[in-house]
């Protein structure tokens, strides 16, 4: 019966090629602009409400000095 090592070694790997043909890298890159769209109109929602909300706080307390 043998057992099994408790603790292995990390093994070090190099990649040295990727063959991935062109178009298919060309769909890749499309896919990823199309993904970034949506992710762009709801982070540009979350600065604006950020945004909106230190104006408000701004502004509150500017009419406090009034």
């Amino acid at each position: 019966m043998t057992t099994m090592p408790t603790h292995v070694p990390p093994q070090h790997i190099v990649i040295t090629d990727v063959d991935i043909p062109f178009w298919r890298l060309v769909a890749i890159f499309i896919k990823w602009a199309i993904a970034a769209i949506p992710a762009a109109i709801v982070l540009t929602i979350i600065m604006m409400l950020i945004s909106g909300i230190f104006m408000l706080l701004g502004a509150g307390w500017m009419m406090r000095g009034m």
